[in-house]
């Protein structure tokens, strides 16, 4: 359903369980910033009606998600830690090229989004299934729901925004490129890394 073309290392989980303070940390840092996109397209395209509507509602539901995250480390003794620097974003956004309209850097932004939530999804569904901590497994179930229904309403928005046989066209070729990022990362205690 994701479309995904490199799945995860089934060993990350191992990473992840031994790293979880981190993965705690880097999770709640996604969420935030998942809050502050939303917002920055609410902000840069204030006349498309219905992409603020599904912004302003993504922004608090990722907040609530920020909270439920932050709840947890709390839970077990520990603080937030300092944002980490998000090799794996980093690198999709050299996907595109830089200037272009102003549509076309909507599309390009709604894609990255919605990639970012279909990894987001995968990994979480990694957790779920594989976490010892049956409380931690049970959240990520339910977090991977949320990704799933994020991934599918930034491609929809880019296909509502863009002509559908270039956007896929688009999308198609982001895949093929993330499969390349994933390929280098999965070493650290990050959700994406």
């Amino acid at each position: 359903m994701l479309g995904l073309k490199l799945p995860t290392d089934p060993r990350w989980v191992n990473v992840a369980e031994k790293q979880i303070e981190e993965i705690l940390t880097d999770h709640a840092y996604c969420e935030q910033k998942a809050a502050s996109t939303a917002i920055s397209l609410i902000v840069g395209y204030p006349e498309k009606s219905d992409l603020v509507d599904q912004m302003t509602a993504l922004a608090r539901e990722e907040m609530g998600h920020f909270q439920m995250v932050h709840n947890r480390i709390r839970q077990r003794g520990l603080v937030l830690g300092r944002e980490r620097k998000d090799v794996y974003v980093n690198k999709l956004n050299q996907f595109f090229p830089k200037g272009g309209s102003r549509e076309s850097r909507l599309i390009y932004r709604l894609l990255i989004c919605a990639l970012i939530e279909a990894r987001s999804c995968e990994r979480f569904r990694v957790l779920s299934e594989n976490l010892e901590d049956t409380e931690l497994s049970e959240f990520y179930h339910t977090l991977m729901i949320s990704e799933a229904n994020h991934y599918t309403m930034f491609l929809k928005l880019a296909r509502q925004y863009g002509d559908r046989a270039k956007v896929d066209t688009l999308w198609n070729s982001l895949l093929l490129f993330e499969a390349d990022v994933m390929s280098t990362l999965g070493k650290d205690g990050l959700i994406h890394g």
